[in-house]
């Protein structure tokens, strides 16, 4: 190789490499060593950000570096219109800057159409002059260049001069060189931007979802919904609407306008509107402009946008949001998604809150009911205990629910004679009641025929065997007291056996003793054609028969111990005033069990009937 060729080789080398630039005309002008400086300062600004106005502030303090600027603009293009609107800017007046360009109009307009940079040496001469929007009357030159990344326009840098031929070609190649840089900055910057406010939004979603899930009221619920919703979409009008399946209309449940809450009786059928379409075609409807949209039912006259999404529940169209805004073009996209995810969770917690709402309903549906039937039950049962002349007797019921399966009463056989009746139905609550007056009224009827106990037992078993019911039967103790011998006869259906309390002859004190009376047989209702054993008390003056309820003895205290029937023996024997009234006896038996449960919860009926020998 020659001298004189390596030695030109090696300066070539030594200075500094001319770039080419991909967008201009002409292809083939290369950047001068300034402008690759230029570029290394204009990579490193865009690079050390991703906010985006912070991005803009810099390109127009290195622009400037480089061109002595009075006007300076960076325009955007809205997807959805198709306009050119102001991001930034210098030296516009504010209701230029407020300005929307389609693209096509003006030389920002042009240079978007074109896709390549256009400088005006003269705006109100020349062939681009038909083009100028006289913003600015001082205006006189202008340069614009447009921001294109993957094959894409989304915007244009524009600066104006009030001097004629101010731009030069090498302004117009620089500023070329900042709008190929700038524009994947800007790009990457309004992906992080959306990124970001994607995330916040799911964030404020996941919020709202939580919120509104453990709200039951729906009056309530529809309420916070509406300021929930505008956490992440704002409006002016906003509006649910729930299906009536018996009118089969979409009827207003909640309406707020300008944040007042508003009536709007007007229902609306499916495909009927906005509203309705968006119930009838299952699917989010966006209008950016309802002067323009055949659906639009005018409601509101200074509506521009409405977005409506349906609320779906299982497969069915329960109800419809809508929101409206006075704006054109307000509503995008965005909101579009963000609506849909949330009607999804709004849906869910409406039908929550309905489904709530009709289970408290029918609870206080129950509730009354169960009040009536505790009131049927009460009379049912005798109003006081009877007088007899050589015993007394007391008697006492508290039910463990609203309504119970204990039954007692009361037979007047005549002449000094009184039947007792002692019986527990099988289960609880409102079935145990049905059942329970079911025998009371079989008993009322069997009174005239003054039987014994072993015979009034066989009766009423016959009678419920002629009503069965699966799985219900009564257990229950009889007792027939003649005043005229002083005797108690009794006979038992499975009852709990009773407690017989008498003055211990052995004992040198006078003690009381408590015996247990072993009376056995089956329970009403099961079998048929069963017969019971009687067995006969000779009484003496103070003694005292106890008839009482599982409900007594299976008392269960918090520490989860039974109150049982040694506790029961041993309160009648040594209670200082038990024995001295049937009353007294009761009083005494239910104080101590209620002490004993401290307040636990009553899981039986608890039944005492006490009969004393005066």
């Amino acid at each position: 190789m020659p001298e004189e060729t390596k030695l030109e080789m090696e300066e070539t080398a030594a200075r500094p490499r001319a770039l080419f630039h991909p967008h201009s005309e002409t292809p083939n002008i290369r950047v001068e060593p300034l402008a690759v400086d230029f570029l290394h300062t204009l990579a490193d600004a865009l690079n050390a950000t991703l906010d985006l106005n912070t991005l803009m502030h810099r390109v127009a303090d290195l622009v400037r570096s480089i061109i002595d600027y009075r006007i300076f603009a960076i325009l955007l293009i809205n997807d959805r219109t198709h306009e050119l609107w102001m991001r930034f800017q210098v030296g516009h007046a504010p209701e230029v800057e407020r300005r929307r360009v389609k693209v096509g109009h003006g030389i920002v307009g042009q240079a978007a159409l074109r896709r390549k940079s256009i400088r005006v040496e003269d705006v109100t001469t020349g062939p681009e002059a038909q083009h100028y929007i006289d913003a600015n009357p001082a205006v006189q030159s202008e340069l614009a260049v447009p921001l294109i990344v993957k094959n894409k326009v989304i915007g244009v840098l524009d600066i104006e001069s009030e001097i004629a031929g101010f731009f030069t070609s090498e302004h117009q190649r620089l500023l070329e060189l900042v709008a190929s840089r700038m524009a994947v900055a800007v790009e990457n910057a309004r992906l992080y931007t959306r990124v970001s406010r994607q995330a916040q939004t799911l964030t404020v979603i996941n919020e709202i979802s939580r919120e509104i899930t453990s709200i039951l009221d729906p009056d309530d619920l529809l309420e916070r919904i509406g300021l929930s919703m505008k956490r992440v979409i704002d409006f002016q009008m906003f509006t649910i609407l729930l299906w009536n399946e018996t009118t089969e209309h979409f009827e207003h449940r909640f309406s707020t306008r300008y944040g007042e809450r508003v009536n709007r009786g007007r229902a609306i059928a499916p495909g009927q509107g906005i509203i309705g379409t968006a119930a009838a075609q299952r699917t989010p409807v966006l209008s950016s402009d309802v002067r323009k949209d055949s659906r639009y039912v005018l409601e509101n006259p200074e509506t521009r946008s409405e977005l409506a999404a349906p609320l779906i529940y299982k497969g069915n169209v329960i109800g419809v949001i809508d929101l409206e805004h006075t704006r054109v073009n307000y509503y995008n996209e965005d909101h579009l998604k963000t609506l849909t995810t949330l009607a999804a969770q709004v849906a869910i917690s409406i039908a929550n809150a309905r489904l709530y709402q009709r289970i408290h309903e029918e609870e206080q549906r129950l509730e009354r009911d169960l009040a009536m039937a505790r009131e049927v039950q009460l009379r049912l049962l005798p109003s006081a205990p009877p007088k007899v002349g050589k015993a007394e007797i007391a008697a006492r019921f508290m039910a463990a629910r609203s309504i119970g399966g204990d039954v007692y009463d009361f037979l007047d056989y005549g002449q000094g004679r009184v039947a007792l009746c002692v019986g527990d139905v099988s289960g609880k609550a409102a079935p145990a009641a049905l059942y329970a007056a079911l025998v009371s009224g079989i008993l009322r009827s069997l009174a005239p025929l003054e039987l014994s106990p072993a015979e009034m037992l066989a009766a009423l078993n016959d009678q419920l065997q002629e009503r069965k019911l699966a799985a219900q039967y009564v257990t229950m103790l009889m007792a027939v007291w003649d005043d005229a011998t002083q005797t108690l006869t009794l006979a038992n259906a499975g009852s709990v056996q009773p407690l017989y309390v008498t003055r211990d002859t052995q004992s040198l004190t006078n003690a009381l003793a408590v015996s247990t009376l072993q009376l056995e047989g089956f329970p009403l209702g099961l079998f048929p054609d069963v017969s019971y054993d009687e067995t006969v008390l000779q009484c003496k003056p103070g003694d005292m028969v106890v008839f009482f309820s599982d409900g007594i003895v299976d008392a269960l205290n918090p520490q989860k111990e039974m109150f049982g029937d040694d506790r029961l023996s041993t309160l009648l024997k040594h209670h200082p005033t038990a024995h001295q009234s049937a009353e007294d006896a009761v009083d005494a038996i239910l104080d101590a069990v209620t002490l004993f449960q401290a307040g636990t919860d009553h899981f039986d009926d608890e039944t005492v009937v006490v009969l004393r020998v005066k």
